[in-house]
């Protein structure tokens, strides 16, 4: 399937965000460039050649980015960039051999709406417009299913424009009617002389990127839906994930995933330093690189920038900064020979809650949190114990927080077990 993208314009009202005219498409949102998402996710979703109409004075800047990357890409130079949105798409026409997706350069779609989309036809319109300024938006006007009347000054109307289409050649024909009458055509006149069919996609993150506004509003939330979802913990998803994701939303565009997974790791570290000398401002500073443990894997996941090899180096550094809090404790507060095995109990527990979910993940190759959902409502997650142990560290009640560590972690795990093994048999 093909795609074309419309990304000829000039963006002059964005331009104050640089000193160096930069197309729309090609500024970064969130780490990563506007053009490069969409790309991903219509990939992702079928489509294998990319037919880019651009304006000649950016054509260096987009053959240099697209030489960064593995998209098949194909060019159509438009010269008069004034002549309308619609007169790009008629470039195309000879390029286009079947039904393709149309898509501006500057619009920003969360994955979810691309997976939908791409799967209907006629233009993608949406009934709610949860995300955008709805006195901004291209309105449209339905009736039985087609386009009567688009453009943002309307009143009477039924749905938001979303800038995404899914068409066949046919559409060329109008187009070719209009440029071929006109000096300036926009792409709302060949929706409305088409009668386009009109599909309704409801509900998910879709934006026109036209502000340096629209910028940073595109980056909170992109950074706020880049949470991990089903493997969170009570503690990340009532108090954590609130502060994390507001830290990531300043860090994401001036941090890797790795430097800030390194950063909490060096500060959990340190946690258990201090804890040596002082027990309860040790257990804050483990809670604060416990809400902070977020971040690396927000930034990753909202500038596409995911990595097994991040995720695995995340989970080993953890289990290096849980063990060092918990050694730190124990040789703080030197508990009585009899007692040790209780403590040891802990230590090795509070390992065995990770080894024991990511162990199913890499025997059956599913997340068992998305495979048995009841799994969220066990105790114990790391999140749920280092919020504990830093309750209990302000209150110095060390020995009680070991017992309570012993019997939490150690349940879970058997509880875990009987969850995996009831999953796994009734697949048998």
């Amino acid at each position: 399937m093909q795609a074309v993208i419309l990304a000829a314009g000039l963006g002059t009202r964005i331009s104050s965000l640089t000193h160096n005219q930069i197309p729309k498409g090609l500024l970064k949102v969130a780490g990563r460039e506007i053009l490069y998402r969409t790309l991903t996710y219509l990939q992702k979703n079928g489509v294998n050649e990319f037919i880019v109409v651009v304006n000649p004075q950016f054509k260096k800047r987009y053959e240099d980015f697209f030489k960064k990357y593995s998209f098949s890409v194909k060019f159509v130079l438009n010269s008069s960039p004034e002549r309308g949105n619609g007169y790009s798409l008629f470039l195309a026409k000879e390029l286009v051999k079947d039904k393709f997706v149309l898509v501006m350069s500057d619009h920003l779609y969360e994955e979810a709406f691309v997976k939908e989309a791409i799967g209907k036809e006629g233009l993608i319109v949406d009934a709610q417009g949860k995300y955008i300024d709805s006195e901004e938006a291209t309105k449209v006007k339905i009736n039985q299913d087609r386009v009567v009347e688009i453009g943002k000054s309307l009143r009477d109307y039924q749905a938001f424009d979303t800038g995404f289409f899914v068409l066949t050649p046919e559409v060329f024909k109008v187009a070719e009617e209009l440029v071929s009458s006109k000096d300036v055509v926009e792409l709302s006149e060949i929706v409305k002389k088409a009668g386009l069919k009109v599909s309704f996609v409801n509900g998910y993150f879709w934006m026109d990127v036209d502000t340096p506004e629209d910028l940073a509003k595109a980056r909170k939330f992109l950074v706020k839906t880049a949470v991990k979802g089903a493997g969170d913990g009570l503690i990340s998803r009532l108090i954590n994930r609130r502060i994390s994701t507001w830290v990531s939303s300043y860090l994401v565009e001036k941090v890797s995933p790795n430097q800030a997974t390194f950063f909490t790791f060096i500060l959990g570290i340190l946690s258990a330093l201090v804890a040596l000398i002082n027990v309860p401002l040790g257990g804050v500073l483990y809670q604060v690189s416990s809400i902070l443990d977020g971040i690396d894997g927000e930034i990753a996941r909202a500038s596409l920038r995911t990595s097994r090899w991040g995720g695995y180096l995340d989970s080993v550094l953890d289990r290096y900064v849980d063990f060092a809090f918990l050694l730190a404790l124990m040789w703080k507060t030197a508990p009585p020979l009899s007692f040790f095995p209780v403590v040891c109990m802990a230590m090795f527990g509070s390992v065995m809650v990770s080894y024991s979910t990511e162990r199913y993940k890499a025997a059956f190759g599913e997340d068992i949190y998305v495979k048995v959902p009841a799994m969220k409502y066990l105790l114990g997650k790391r999140d749920e114990r280092v919020f504990l142990i830093m309750l209990f560290c302000l209150f110095n009640r060390i020995f009680e927080l070991f017992l309570i560590l012993a019997v939490l972690t150690n349940l879970r795990v058997i509880l875990t077990l009987i969850f995996a093994w009831r999953a796994q048999r009734f697949l048998t």
